[in-house]
């Protein structure tokens, strides 16, 4: 398995655990343990702590990012397009997303946090576009 690949797999792998850790464990603890109904959690309205509410945002974020990045992967899969560069982004776009997601759950959202997130964000954006071109440069 190629390094994009095996980043693909630890993005959609981050997305899941972050899910887990936060909206999984917050549900199931209030469906368990203090016998909400299972159909109290409504996802039309915000609810619940910040954290919480934080934690189904940056899962939100991944889910949102993680088909984006698998195209890119896909793309320079199929056409065979490798190397030291396409690699290095890669781990970039997967260090950036979780550092990013760990920045939103685990601070209030002042004006610094925010910025800091949407850094690592920006970090994720540049990645992908410098492999979108890659791909596309590809002859």
């Amino acid at each position: 398995m190629t390094v994009p690949m095996w980043t693909l797999l630890g993005f959609a792998t981050w997305t899941l655990l972050l899910l887990i850790s936060t909206v999984g464990v917050y549900r199931w603890i209030r469906i368990l343990v203090l016998k909400n109904p299972i159909a109290s959690f409504r996802s039309d309205q915000p609810e619940g702590e910040d954290w919480y509410r934080r934690g189904t945002r940056a899962h939100a974020n991944c889910v949102e990012n993680l088909p984006v990045f698998g195209a890119i992967v896909f793309v320079l899969t199929t056409i065979g397009v490798t190397g030291p560069a396409v690699d290095s982004l890669c781990i970039a776009v997967l260090i950036a997303r979780i550092c990013q997601s760990l920045v939103h759950v685990s601070h209030v959202q002042t004006d610094t946090f925010v910025a800091v997130r949407f850094s690592f964000f920006s970090v994720q954006l540049i990645c992908f576009l410098a492999l979108i071109v890659m791909a596309a440069c590809h002859h």
